[in-house]
């Protein structure tokens, strides 16, 4: 795996450039196999994207052209993933991250970098906040207005985006638009902007977000309520959650949010799976929340194993006997019940099965007359356990 820049071959070391001269076969972008000037033995990826023209290859003299860093964004950790250790060699080169960062002075460690070229403009939301400095890789020439005009309809329009086309090469080019007067033209690719971003509202990290930025139809684990669910649940980087009669998917969209791996959201109702697909878009998560239409247990044979679980509404004897003996040790179980048949079914499996019972009333002020008063929610037991 060789990284190369804008600079091609003059800007690879030593043992890169003997790897690419040595090389039966070179795999590559066609930017890059024409920066390198590579001729026949050049082999450019197939759309969409896959390894397999190169894993055939194997027992040959292979080079993969990528740019920069192979492992920031690139093909890298799939080529490692793919391969024993001993079959593959890297040598990176300064990626479009590390450029930017020293074009703008900016402290690398501190500032959030996406991959916009492959994920939709709402994968930087957590880190879009008043004063928050980013860099994100763009997808073509036509991604940075794009990119503006979506940052306006956030209220982050007073943003100053740094316009960043060809970083390292003779064509480099540094321009600087805001977001509500984007005019820049002729933006040339490869291409990333900064952001130095000015406005808000942004979005908060604690759990408990306004139902009202859900898509859903009634059936939602309220705000505070869900808090408290996250908080039991207790989201870990890179566990996965299965998020059972998941409803508007919003128990999913927060452990995601919260640091969670990912989310499996069960649900059978074809309506309400489609506000799931809906959240999962509007949070920048469809990558990371997988929709399973079906009813549990009979659609969780084939998932992968979870961290932890969560049953937000079909809660029964059957579907609690499959996961006590299905669930691997360690797993965390989060039930909620509002009905007093599911409150009974829960205080039953806890004195069965240990773990917290959590009663939850809450009431918020409403007008009462020509004054206010307490309008009580439903109140909500939850039971908690580790398997």
């Amino acid at each position: 795996m060789i990284g190369i820049g804008e600079d091609g071959l003059a800007g690879l070391p030593r043992e890169a450039t003997e790897a690419l001269r040595n090389a039966d076969i070179v795999f590559g972008g066609a930017r890059h196999l024409e920066l390198a000037g590579i001729g026949a033995r050049g082999r450019t990826w197939p759309v969409p994207f896959t390894l397999a023209p190169v894993l055939t290859e194997r027992g040959k003299r292979v080079a993969v052209l990528v740019s920069g860093d192979p492992f920031w964004f690139g093909a890298g950790s799939l080529i490692a993933q793919a391969l024993p250790r001993e079959e593959w060699l890297a040598f990176p080169a300064p990626s479009t991250f590390s450029l930017a960062a020293a074009r703008l002075g900016w402290a690398l460690e501190d500032t959030p970098c996406h991959a916009l070229h492959a994920s939709p403009f709402e994968t930087i939301l957590l880190d879009l906040t008043h004063g928050a400095r980013l860099i994100a890789l763009m997808r073509d020439g036509a991604a940075p207005a794009a990119l503006a005009e979506w940052l306006k309809t956030r209220g982050f329009g007073a943003s100053r985006l740094h316009v960043l086309e060809c970083l390292g090469g003779n064509r480099e080019r540094i321009r600087i638009a805001t977001a509500d007067n984007f005019t820049l033209a002729d933006i040339v690719a490869p291409v990333a902007v900064a952001i130095e971003a000015q406005g808000g509202p942004a979005l908060a990290r604690t759990p408990g977000l306004p139902d009202s930025l859900f898509a859903h139809d009634g059936q939602i684990t309220k705000a505070a309520a869900r808090a408290l669910t996250l908080a039991a649940l207790g989201p870990r980087q890179g566990e996965i959650l299965w998020d059972l009669g998941a409803g508007s998917g919003s128990i999913s969209v927060e452990w995601c949010l919260a640091g969670g791996g990912s989310a499996v959201a069960v649900e059978r109702r074809a309506d309400r799976a489609a506000n799931i697909t809906e959240n999962a878009r509007r949070f920048g998560l469809v990558k990371r929340i997988a929709l399973v239409e079906g009813d549990a247990p009979h659609c969780l044979r084939e998932l992968e194993p979870p961290h932890a679980v969560f049953i937000g509404g079909g809660a029964n004897d059957a579907l609690l006997d499959v996961l006590w003996s299905r669930l691997p040790a360690g797993t965390r179980l989060v039930a909620n019940a509002v009905t007093l048949e599911t409150e009974s079914l829960l205080m039953r499996w806890s004195e069965a099965k240990g773990g917290s019972l959590l009663r939850i009333e809450l009431a918020e002020a409403a007008p009462l007359g020509s004054m206010r008063g307490w309008q009580p929610a439903r109140p909500l037991v939850q039971w908690s356990v580790t398997r």
